[in-house]
């Protein structure tokens, strides 16, 4: 056989060489494992009971409304805050001129208090709220925070709701007489709503 024949047959088996190679044609041992997994998210839910706070008719200055009502978190997951949102609107009797003032600077929250999250020692600093209605409409309070929470723990518990637990807070709201004319609010009608906004926990490693 020529060189030119034998360097002809190497470069031919060379090039197929490399195109079984480029093929993956060569065998090996394989074995697979399955892994099957999940990520199920938790859920975050507040109930307030009752839904409707307080209801009251025929009010007058210097009359005052104590109401109690629970937040329960019926949810998978711990609550850290619950904020308040506070809104109201007026109605004036049917007729009646446009007020002047506003009737929510006379409707004052002389406190809001969660009961859970009072404490033995000094159960009067932890009062959520204790203004007007007015002034409560620029404020964002936490109706679960514990302000004086590790004093030793005694008899109050920490800030927020766990799951499956519920909170106890009472309120008194206030028609205050401030001692002048307030005839203009005669037949009005103060419509609040407060909302609710619970918040979860800080994530953990896991």
């Amino acid at each position: 056989m020529s060189l030119k024949k034998k360097l002809g047959l190497g470069i031919a088996s060379a090039a197929m060489g490399i195109s079984l190679i480029g093929g993956g044609t060569f065998a090996y041992f394989n074995d697979v494992e399955t892994t099957n997994n999940t990520f199920a998210a938790g859920t975050l839910d507040l109930s307030i009971d009752p839904s409707t706070i307080i209801t009251a008719t025929n009010i007058k200055p210097g009359d005052r409304m104590s109401r109690t009502f629970k937040l329960k978190n019926t949810g998978s997951l711990d609550i850290s805050k619950v904020l308040i949102k506070t809104d109201y609107s007026v109605v004036n009797k049917t007729g009646a001129p446009a007020n002047v003032d506003d009737l929510g600077k006379h409707i004052r929250v002389n406190f809001l208090k969660n009961e859970d999250k009072n404490g033995v020692i000094q159960p009067e600093e932890n009062i959520i709220v204790s203004t007007t209605l007015a002034d409560l409409k620029g404020q964002m309070p936490d109706a679960v925070e514990n302000k004086i929470w590790a004093w030793f723990g005694w008899g109050d518990e920490a800030s927020g709701i766990a799951a499956g637990t519920q909170d106890e807070l009472y309120v008194q709201f206030e028609f205050v007489d401030n001692n002048a004319d307030q005839n203009e609010f005669q037949g009005d009608t103060l419509k609040l709503e407060w909302k609710f906004d619970a918040k979860q926990t800080a994530g953990t490693n896991r």
